[in-house]
């Protein structure tokens, strides 16, 4: 994959771009998602991973809560990756999330993911360069894996400028309603941009193998949502699923 500089790709909406006539497009596009989730459902021959990466305040639980929200509950599954357990550092670094990737017929979001083992620990030098090698190599295998056993990913890189994300820290200082989302530790994140920037560049050169990085402006949250929502859409169509054919063998 060519390499990308996060520096030269926009982090809003194209100027001009209308916002209500994009929300409506939204609503149309989620209404979409819905019949097609109905037919992976009831189809059990494919899934879809979708991986949610982006600096703090990126917009990845605004898009889990506004694109999948409404989706049939029996179908979908929501993860979030935190600081691994006792018990999952016992084991290698993607053991916990095999174990939550999706099964066939479910749409499986991943707020953070297995690409935490080569960002927060690289940028924070708890690893050494030749592990975060060792590591590629390893999510490459790993998705490939799983695209082969019919899973497919979509990786979204959350682009926010480091203005739009002040913005948002501030606001959970001040909004009693996003005040449960501030974390001190945030801000001392926030100081390690560059770096960050850094290693997110790396990983989208080194992991795109089985599914390309795509780089979503989020800067609106309104665009971001559409453009998730259409990537979505276009994949479930992309599978051109059946509903299964009557099954009986009832005698008349």
């Amino acid at each position: 994959m060519a390499d990308i500089k996060l520096s030269k790709i926009a982090t809003r909406a194209p100027k001009g771009t209308d916002k209500d006539a994009t929300k409506a497009k939204t609503k149309l596009l989620i209404d979409e998602i819905k019949v097609l989730q109905d037919v992976l459902i009831a189809s059990g021959k494919k899934s879809i991973l979708v991986i949610l990466q982006g600096m703090d305040a990126s917009g990845k639980d605004g898009v889990t809560k506004n694109v999948f929200g409404t989706l049939n509950p029996i179908g979908i599954k929501v993860h979030s990756f935190k600081k691994p357990s006792e018990e999952e550092f016992a084991h290698d670094f993607l053991w916990r999330v095999h174990q939550v990737a999706p099964a066939k017929g479910e749409i499986t979001i991943f707020n953070r993911s297995h690409y935490e083992d080569v960002l927060i620990q690289r940028v924070h030098k708890w690893i050494d360069e030749k592990t975060v090698s060792q590591r590629f190599d390893a999510i490459n295998n790993f998705e490939k894996l799983l695209t082969q056993n019919g899973t497919v990913i979509l990786k979204f890189y959350m682009h926010v400028s480091q203005e739009a994300q002040l913005e948002r820290l501030e606001e959970r200082k001040t909004n009693p309603e996003k005040m449960w989302k501030h974390k001190d530790q945030d801000w001392e994140e926030r100081k390690l941009w560059k770096q960050y920037i850094n290693a997110y560049e790396d990983v989208f050169k080194n992991c795109s193998k089985a599914a390309p990085w795509q780089i979503i402006p989020t800067d609106h949250n309104w665009y971001k949502e559409f453009l998730i929502a259409r990537k979505v859409r276009d994949a479930l169509k992309d599978l051109k699923l059946d509903y299964p054919k009557l099954i009986t063998n009832i005698k008349k």
